[in-house]
Parts: C-alpha cells; structure tokens; sequence
C-alpha cells in the first residue's frame, strides 16, 4: 500500500531566530509567529517487493538507489541528506521509493526543509508501523535537521508544518507551547503578498552567526533579541484583536531592528522590492526566515494586495508566488 504524506511550508511573522535552543532561554515569554500555507512539502512511499531503497526528489532532479543492508550508510550519504539520514533514522526492514517534492522554491525561506522533514517522518513512521508517536515528530525532524545544516536548528517552524493554520509558538524553560490564533484565514489571504526574490536565502550562515554573538554576550545581540520577543508577543495581540493597523505598526517597526541583527538579512535587490511594495500599497515588509535572499512577506493595506502583485511582478528576478493559508498540518494519507 502507498503511504502519502503532505506537510505545508509556513510565512513566518514575527519572532524569528529567538526559536533556536537556548537563545530562547534568555529571553522569558520568548514568541514567534507564522501561518502555514499551501506550498506543500509531499512525500510518497511506494513499497516494493525486493530490498532496493531508491530515493528520489522530484523537484531537485535527483535520485540514487541503495539498499537495506547499506542503510547506515545513508548516515553519511551526502545526495538528498536530510531524507537519507531520515531513513537512517527510522531505518526500515522492507525494499521502497521514497519521492519527496515541494512546492516551494528554493531557498524561498519558507521552512521549506522543515515541511519535508515532517512529511518525510509521517510518511517513514507509517511505513515502520507507527514506531513514534506524532508527539515525537518534531524533535526527531529538529535533531536530524541539525545534523544535516551542522548548525543548531529554530523550532518555529516545524510546528506550522505539523499544526498548519495561524500559529503562536511560546518557547519557556518546562517546554514549547503552540497556540491555535483564531484568525480568518481570508484576512491573511487578502491582506499579505509573499514574493520570492530569486535568490536562495542563507539561514545557516545568518542564524550562527547571530547565536555566536549572543552566547558571546554580545550586549547590542541580547537588546535586540528582545525587541523581537516583545515585537512577537504584539503581532500575536494585534492578530486576537483583528487590529490590522497595529500589524502594520509593529511590523514596521521590527524591520530596522532585525537589520541591526544582520545587516546581510537584505541584498540591495530585496531593498528594491521592499522599496516597490511599499510605494504601492504595502504598509510593511517582513523578510522570511533568516533573509540574505528568499522571500519577503508584504503586508497591504485592506484592498492593496493586487496593487503590490502588479508592480513587484513588473520587477526583473521577482515571483510573486500564489498560495492559501494551510488549515490542515501533516496528513498522512494510506493510498
């Protein structure tokens, strides 16, 4: 029997970078925000009769074959790393094709990894016969991702792609906690534009920088961490509240601030997007993920998104890229 599993990727808010272990130590009531969208992570296991393991990403063109009795070496298998060590991981008695594919661009900065790691491990998890329960899911895809970036792994992420919808994520010393934002998924839709800038993002190199600095001590890092909890914590309060121009207002306000914590976080091709967006109806302008390319998240004012799309789509490189917010997490489907 096939076994399909599809995790949606997520437009992170506010909050970013404070979700890394133990960054979000330091700072209590750390907070992110994101919701999840539609440009799905899919994973698709097709059993097969013999013990060939073929591994194959359908969006990146690449596909290689091993077998069970080679699967510990999938852990140092550098083709498609973040599946091999998954497989590694859970590491399956029986012959199968693995295709994975994402909707998502390349280094768009969506969680774009995340979303596969979860819909990889609801998809090999089944296949072993349900081994963990989903309440394991997402340290199991944050260890494994650590090892397949060598740096340490946010959080934030892997629970849009579990949960999907609009998500807060409080991060405090007895454990992370997720809390469903009752917001109207066509407010969202209708109220923000993501555009891809054509060029792939740089999070490993951005977020360790930024944790050396802060483990350091560094005294600015630290001032400016707290600036993006307290920013979190009002986006979340603003989205409660339907308070659009307090969104608005905050995320304006967080944008120079996040510079200050990685004045690589734009290129001068993302400022003129930014630069675009606002001068035609978009109110901010949040980058997502780790930023030095990817895509940036446009918030408009009520009525001003295909204005925003219009004239970004008239600039050379950008895509403005069609989605709808996720209401569903992973699914895993018996096909």
């Amino acid at each position: 029997m096939t076994i399909e599993a599809t995790a949606p990727t997520r437009v992170d808010l506010a909050g970013g970078t404070i979700d890394i272990w133990p960054l979000y130590l330091f700072h209590p009531g750390a907070t992110t925000v994101n919701f999840a969208v539609s440009l799905d992570a899919t994973c698709r296991i097709e059993p097969r009769a013999d013990d060939q393991i073929i591994l194959e990403s359908r969006d990146r063109g690449v596909t290689f074959e091993t077998s069970l009795a080679a699967v510990e070496e999938l852990a140092r298998e550098e083709r498609l790393e973040l599946i091999a060590k998954l497989v590694h991981f859970f590491k399956p008695e029986a012959g199968f094709h693995l295709v994975a594919e994402s909707k998502a661009p390349a280094g768009a900065g969506l969680g774009g990894s995340s979303a596969l790691a979860i819909a990889c491990i609801g998809a090999l998890n089944r296949f072993v016969g349900d081994r963990y329960p989903p309440s394991k899911f997402i340290v199991i895809a944050a260890n494994v991702e650590s090892t397949v970036i060598r740096v340490p792994a946010g959080f934030q992420d892997y629970y849009g792609a579990f949960y999907g919808g609009v998500n807060s994520v409080r991060f405090d010393p007895d454990g992370i906690r997720r809390e469903a934002l009752h917001v109207e998924p066509g407010e969202l839709e209708k109220r923000v534009v993501v555009c891809y800038t054509g060029e792939p993002r740089l999070s490993g190199i951005n977020n360790w920088e930024m944790f050396k600095r802060h483990i350091d001590g560094d005294p600015e890092v630290f001032d400016i961490f707290e600036k993006i909890r307290d920013a979190a914590r009002e986006v979340r309060g603003a989205l409660v509240a339907g308070d659009w121009a307090r969104v608005g207002e905050v995320m304006r306000a967080a944008y120079p601030n996040r510079k200050r914590l990685a004045p690589n976080i734009t290129t001068p091709h993302m400022e003129e997007l930014v630069e675009t967006a606002l001068a035609s109806g978009a109110v901010a302008a949040k980058v997502c993920g780790a930023g030095g390319g990817g895509c940036i998240a446009f918030l408009c004012e009520e009525g001003g998104r295909e204005s925003v799309e219009t004239a970004l789509a008239a600039r050379e490189g950008a895509e403005v890229l069609k989605w709808n917010v996720a209401r569903d997490g992973l699914v895993v489907r018996e096909v």
